[in-house]
């Protein structure tokens, strides 16, 4: 509906640029999902897939050609990016109201502040999903598990937004199932395969699962979360 809007009453077609660097599998599957709904959406999709041993330099080119660009609003750089390409140079080469992932220094010093920015989808999603749940999150207890700068720590920011007592835990934690044990809410996010289990769980806690490992089981290719569903459930 606000692109249609935007269409009729502006004559403008908002459009979204994904960068692939190199074939990793996992990655290919969300450039193709994002282009697909990109277009569903009534907005245009520009992929650019580049091969893995792409120089830096031109790596960065294509950026400044794509913040350049006025029929290109949003940027994504597909994570992660092949060892030889220095992540945070490249995220930060991306103009800061095109950074539609939020990784941007300054989009995560505009969330650390309170202050309006470019928010990373996940941890959004994920806080859209507890305020449906829940309703109001003032007060309760939230443990996220994972420190990452596009999962863990900017849903910890949102949930002190939304007053929240947060503890953010990780692999260094001092007694992490305990720690878990206190939380009304735990966000598993940490890229572990079912490390967090049934018995690291308050009764009527709220969990929220975004870890997606591929995993061997019998055999066979399995994708699985960071929490082991059927004790947690």
């Amino acid at each position: 509906a606000h692109v249609a809007r935007l269409r009729e009453e502006q004559g403008l077609v908002p459009g979204l640029a994904v960068v692939l660097v190199g074939e990793d599998p996992a990655s290919q599957v969300y450039v193709r999902n994002k282009g697909v709904q990109t277009v569903e959406c009534g907005m245009a999709s520009f992929e650019h897939k580049l091969p893995a041993e792409t120089a830096e330099a031109d790596l960065l080119a294509l950026i400044d050609r794509l913040n350049g660009d006025p029929a290109v609003h949003g940027i994504l750089v597909q994570l992660p990016l092949p060892k030889h390409l220095n992540a945070e140079l490249v995220i930060n080469r991306i103009d800061p109201a095109k950074d539609v992932d939020g990784f941007h220094i300054s989009n995560v010093g505009l969330l650390g502040t309170g202050q309006k920015s470019m928010v990373p989808c996940t941890p959004l999603g994920c806080l859209m999903m507890l305020r449906d749940h829940l309703g109001s999150l003032a007060g309760l207890n939230a443990v996220v598990v994972g420190r990452s700068n596009i999962v863990g720590k900017p849903m910890a920011q949102l949930l002190l937004g939304d007053s929240c007592t947060v503890t953010i835990a990780h692999s260094r934690t001092k007694d992490l199932a305990e720690v878990c044990r206190r939380a009304d809410i735990l966000v598993a996010a940490v890229g572990r395969p079912e490390m967090i289990t049934g018995d690291m769980v308050k009764p009527g806690a709220t969990v929220i699962d975004v870890g997606i490992n591929r995993i061997e089981r019998d055999g066979k290719a399995k994708l699985v979360g960071d929490v082991h569903y059927a004790s947690a459930a």
